[in-house]
C-alpha cells in the first residue's frame, strides 16, 4: 500500500507537503503513511485514492490486506482463520448478490447478444454514424429537461454555430454544453479513466458552464425540492457525505453487477442525492453512459417525449419512494436495448 501511494504522488509531480494539502492533513502523516509506520482510516483511503486517482478496490486490497499483516500475521493459528474467513465470505456474498426478475434477466441476456452482435461490425462503425446519433442523445436528454430546441435546431446551434430566433441562450448553451460533455465522457472512455467524483464534478462543470457558472462543478449549499416528485433530497451538508459512500459503493460493486445494472443503479443513486443546484438529470444521465460505453455498450437514449418522459419519472419516482428498483432498472435496460438494435440498423444499412 505504501508504494502504491508513494508511486500515484510521484507520477503526479507532487510533494508530501502537496499531497497533504490536497486530503486536508498533516504532512507527517503522508509520511508515516509511506513509510508503513501507520496505516490509514477507510475514509483517509478513500479519499487518498480520490485526489492521487488512483483505483479504489486496488488500494482497499492493498489497505485490508496490510492490516491483516499488522494485526494477525505472528498470532498462532492465522492461516486456518483466513481459510474460515475465506469460506464465510463467499457465503455471504452468494447471499447478498441481486436478485433480479426473470423479465430483466432475458433484457439483460438479449442486450449482451445484441453487444456481440455489434462488435462484428465495429469495421464499419463512422464518425458520421456516432455525430447523428450523439445529436439525437443531446436532442432528447435536454428535451427531457424542458428545452424547446428542435432536432434540427439542436443541430444548427452545435454544428453550425447559428441562433435561432426566438430560443432563449441558456437553451443554446445547454445544447452546447451536452455535447461537450459527450466528448469528455468519450474521451474518459478512450483512456480508460476510472470514474471519480472528480469527474462528475467535470461533467457537472460542462453541463452548466455559461449558464450557472458560480454552480458548475459544485455540490449544491442549499436545500432543492424536486418540482412534480415527492422524494426529498437530503440537506445540503449530507451531500458530500452521500457522494463518498455513493463511490465507495461503485467500486464495491462494479465487477459484481451486469454493467447495465451498474450504470442504472449509478445514475439513480446520483440524482436521488441531487448534489446540485440543476442539471443533476443530465449528468446522471451522462455517467450511466459513460459507464455503458466502457464496457462497449452504446449511449442509452432516453427519449424526452411525453409519454417516455412520465414511464422514466415514475420508475424513478418509485426508486427513490419505494425503494422499488425493477421497474426503472428494466426501464434503462429496455432502452439500451433499443439502442443497440438501431445502431446495428443503420450500420447494416450502411453495408
Amino acid at each position: 500500500m505504501k508504494n502504491i501511494i508513494r508511486q500515484a504522488r510521484k507520477d503526479k509531480g507532487w510533494t508530501m507537503k502537496t499531497l497533504a494539502q490536497h486530503l486536508a492533513i498533516d504532512q507527517a502523516l503522508i509520511s508515516k503513511y509511506e513509510k508503513g509506520l501507520r496505516i490509514p482510516t477507510k475514509e483517509q483511503i478513500r479519499n487518498i485514492a480520490e485526489v492521487l486517482e488512483i483505483d479504489q478496490e486496488t488500494l482497499l486490497i492493498a489497505w485490508m490486506k496490510e492490516r491483516i499483516l499488522n494485526e494477525y500475521a505472528t498470532e498462532p493459528y492465522v492461516l486456518q482463520a483466513l481459510v474460515a474467513a475465506e469460506d464465510e465470505v463467499k457465503y455471504r456474498s452468494k447471499q447478498d448478490k441481486r436478485t433480479i426478475s426473470r423479465n430483466l434477466e432475458e433484457i439483460l441476456e438479449q442486450i449482451d447478444q445484441l453487444r456481440t452482435h455489434l462488435n462484428t461490425y465495429r469495421k464499419y462503425d463512422s464518425f458520421r454514424i456516432a455525430q447523428a446519433l450523439e445529436l439525437e442523445y443531446t436532442y432528447e436528454s435536454n428535451r427531457i429537461e424542458g428545452n424547446t430546441l428542435t432536432l434540427r435546431e439542436t443541430d444548427l446551434v452545435i454544428n453550425e454555430g447559428l441562433t435561432v430566433s426566438g430560443k432563449s441562450m441558456k437553451e443554446h448553451l445547454e445544447a452546447i454544453n451536452h455535447q461537450e460533455a459527450i466528448v469528455y465522457i468519450k474521451e474518459l472512455m478512450d483512456k480508460k479513466t476510472t470514474i471519480t467524483q472528480k469527474v462528475v464534478l467535470n461533467i457537472h462543470n460542462l453541463i452548466l458552464r455559461g449558464i450557472y457558472p458560480e454552480e458548475a462543478g459544485k455540490y449544491r449549499s442549499i436545500q432543492v425540492m424536486i418540482k412534480g416528485s415527492t422524494h426529498m433530497p437530503p440537506q445540503p451538508y449530507l451531500v458530500a457525505k452521500q457522494m463518498e459512500e455513493l463511490f465507495f459503493w461503485y467500486h464495491e460493486h462494479r465487477r459484481q453487477l451486469h454493467p447495465v445494472l451498474l450504470a442504472a443503479e449509478m445514475h439513480e443513486r446520483l440524482v436521488t442525492i441531487h448534489p446540485f443546484i440543476d442539471g443533476n438529470g443530465r449528468t446522471s444521465r451522462l455517467l450511466m453512459n459513460l459507464i455503458l460505453l466502457q464496457h462497449g455498450y452504446v449511449i442509452a437514449n432516453i427519449k424526452g417525449d411525453y409519454d417516455n418522459r412520465m414511464a422514466y419519472y415514475q420508475s424513478l419516482e418509485m426508486a427513490q419512494t419505494q425503494q422499488q428498483k425493477e421497474d426503472f432498472l428494466i426501464f434503462i435496460a429496455a432502452n439500451e436495448q433499443k439502442s443497440l438494435e438501431r445502431y446495428l440498423s443503420i450500420i447494416q444499412q450502411d453495408q
